[in-house]
């Protein structure tokens, strides 16, 4: 009965795996607002009805799909991260990896930063897994603070205070940071993803050719707004 059971188990774990990289395929063609249970189902040859005894709802799979996204964009910045005092080094070495994560795999990076999808909505499961690499980068700013080594840039102004209620909210993924070096923070993180959405979405063709070394050269700016200065090198 044990061993029956287990089987059935192993069947199921495998048809689970089956159908969440049917979907996975089925954003590369169809994105994730055209994902479709009915579709996935036709793919791996099941009839529709029984594909929801394993996800009862698109937004159930698609939520799957965004976790794996997430962890795995997480893995790739954890990867990165180091003990070492080079700072710059250390936010050049991130930001590559999550370009590099992206780039191999542009599907699943809109997924998680594109356009929201129509009617769905993130459950709560998506929290910790989406903040992963964002605290791989709290603790670089955070530590870069505490040894002395992210100043402040000069001629930037200071936050207005009405930001302070926002720096205290973010402070919480990079704690102990003053209210300037946060809010810059926050902008450095964007930029990252906002250089990344750019390339992804075509918006270099023709002009940005040698990409990696242009996105090198971005970071190097972007760690000088961290007041990091060996990226400015």
């Amino acid at each position: 009965m044990t061993a029956s059971r287990t089987a059935r188990e192993r069947a199921r774990t495998e048809l689970t795996r089956e159908i969440v990289e049917a979907a996975r395929r089925r954003l590369a063609t169809e994105g994730a607002a055209g994902l479709s249970l009915r579709a996935v189902a036709r793919d791996l040859g099941m009839v529709s009805s029984a594909i929801y005894r394993y996800f009862p709802s698109r937004d159930e799979l698609l939520t799957v799909l965004i976790v794996d996204g997430y962890n795995a964009l997480g893995t790739a910045a954890e990867t990165s991260e180091s003990d070492e005092t080079d700072y710059a080094g250390r936010w050049l070495a991130l930001g590559h990896a999550v370009r590099d994560w992206a780039v191999a795999h542009p599907q699943e990076y809109a997924l998680l930063h594109g356009s929201p999808v129509p009617g769905y909505r993130a459950p709560q499961d998506t929290v910790v897994p989406a903040m992963r690499a964002i605290q791989v980068y709290g603790r670089l700013v955070s530590e870069a603070h505490r040894a002395g080594a992210a100043g402040t840039p000069v001629g930037f102004p200071d936050p207005l205070g009405l930001l302070a209620a926002d720096a205290e909210r973010v402070r919480q993924v990079m704690p102990g940071t003053p209210d300037g070096l946060v809010l810059r923070a926050v902008g450095v993180w964007t930029a990252l993803f906002g250089w990344i959405g750019f390339e992804l979405s075509g918006q270099f063709e023709g002009t940005l050719l040698e990409r990696r070394a242009a996105f090198d050269h971005h970071l190097h700016c972007q760690a000088t707004l961290l007041g990091l200065p060996a990226g400015a090198t």
